[in-house]
């Protein structure tokens, strides 16, 4: 099973089990109804601002190890210039 089909069967399972609760289908044990009924409309928002976060952090975290990359800096200059003699060779014109 791919992780895309375990994440969209996973999905699912969460979004039946959620709207089971939230249309008071099922009743979640050891919690009072009045808590609940408090509760589970604000889960779908608490899960956005989650994921907001998260995905913050890593841009961050991204963006704070990122390393610079002199070697493939030069190495990269030198095949674009390769490629200028290679075309100009075939006698198109590169600037």
């Amino acid at each position: 099973m791919a992780r895309a089909h375990r994440l969209g069967l996973l999905s699912l399972f969460g979004t039946v089990l959620y709207f089971l609760v939230f249309f008071q289908y099922l009743s979640v044990p050891l919690v009072e109804d009045g808590v609940v009924q408090q509760i589970i409309p604000v889960v779908p928002w608490w899960l956005l601002v989650s994921f907001g976060s998260y995905s913050l952090w890593s841009l961050g975290w991204g963006l704070w190890t990122f390393r610079d990359c002199p070697e493939a800096y030069t190495e990269l200059m030198t095949e674009i210039s390769q490629a200028k003699i290679e075309l100009r060779a075939k006698g198109i014109t590169v600037d």
